[in-house]
């Protein structure tokens, strides 16, 4: 039988909303979204990079508590309310998983806060045993077709 773990932060939210930062079932972590707002000052910088910057730090300040890193993150979804930010946005995250390159979705949706530039949420597998990136072959074009970014 496999069992769960919960991580919280002491976070005000998680205990408002009922959630853990992070859940570990056997050598799978799942972290909940995750904002950019400094977990020691409480500070939410107004700049969209820097909260990019300080969420991806969360999300690794989370992995580690949970027995994982970054480096084994398989899956990161990114939430960004304004779709003019999604490009300087994640060139900051993509800075931080290049080499890593987990499975990525980029949503623009609203957030729990209109003062939130970015979420991440992320799932890592623990102790994977091979970090192998390959190619997949490229689809033929389709005439007048856009191109996949």
């Amino acid at each position: 039988m496999t069992g769960i773990k919960r991580f919280k932060t002491g976070s005000k939210y998680e205990e408002r909303n009922s959630y853990s930062r992070a859940v570990r079932v056997g050598q799978w972590v799942l972290m909940a979204n995750t904002a950019g707002r400094d977990q020691r000052t409480g500070v939410l910088s107004t700049d969209p990079v820097e909260q990019a910057r300080t969420a991806v730090a969360n999300v690794e300040h989370g992995l580690v508590g949970a027995g994982s890193s970054l480096n084994e993150v398989v899956r990161l979804i990114a939430r960004i309310p304004n779709p003019a930010n999604v490009r300087p946005v994640m060139d900051a995250v993509g800075a931080a998983f290049r080499g890593i390159d987990p499975a990525m979705t980029i949503v623009c949706t609203p957030l729990a806060s209109l003062d939130y530039a970015v979420e991440l949420e992320a799932t890592a597998f623990h102790g994977a045993e091979s970090d192998e990136h390959a190619m997949i072959a490229p689809q033929t074009p389709v005439a007048g077709g856009v191109e996949n970014e």
